[in-house]
């Protein structure tokens, strides 16, 4: 992976149970819970010890964490700590690409920016605008027809039926 992909951890600590400060190549520094991983995951239960999860350190290259056994992967604890800081993650993005079916190109098209620029918001290279965000949510909402742009929004019934 290069960094071209997805940020770089260039730092981890544990700050209290299940809990993390990142620092990326980004320049940012995230903090990220990792309590309901840990819980989803039987083979990660180990890390809700205390004294186990203290022990995290940097996986080589920057490219995760991991403690004894266990490692989760970068771009996983990156888009994590981006949702529980309110903002859009990479992981949202091509989440939304995948459920509509869409392409690059296609999703270029449905947002009106360049086939570019989605790339770069799927794979964290760029972050994601929020107007970009509610941009997906309201093309998804209203589902135009190809070569066509929506005339009206659906009322609030119309888009709960379409998606009970």
């Amino acid at each position: 992976m290069s960094d071209f992909f997805h940020p770089k951890l260039q730092a981890v600590e544990a700050l209290a149970p299940y809990r993390l400060r990142t620092t990326w190549t980004t320049g940012e520094v995230l903090d990220v819970n990792i309590e309901a991983v840990l819980r989803g995951i039987p083979a990660l239960t180990s890390l809700l010890d205390p004294q186990v999860f203290s022990k995290v350190h940097l996986a080589e290259w920057g490219h995760g964490i991991e403690w004894f056994d266990a490692e989760l992967g970068a771009d996983n604890v990156y888009a994590w700590a981006k949702e529980q800081a309110g903002e859009v993650s990479h992981q949202m993005f091509d989440t939304w690409m995948h459920r509509n079916g869409l392409s690059l190109n296609t999703a270029a098209d449905a947002l009106g920016i360049s086939r570019r620029m989605v790339s770069y918001y799927r794979t964290a290279q760029k972050a994601i605008p929020r107007a970009i965000w509610l941009a997906c949510l309201g093309w998804e909402a209203t589902r135009p027809k190809p070569k066509t742009l929506p005339r009206a929004l659906p009322t609030a019934k119309e888009y709960a039926l379409a998606h009970a």
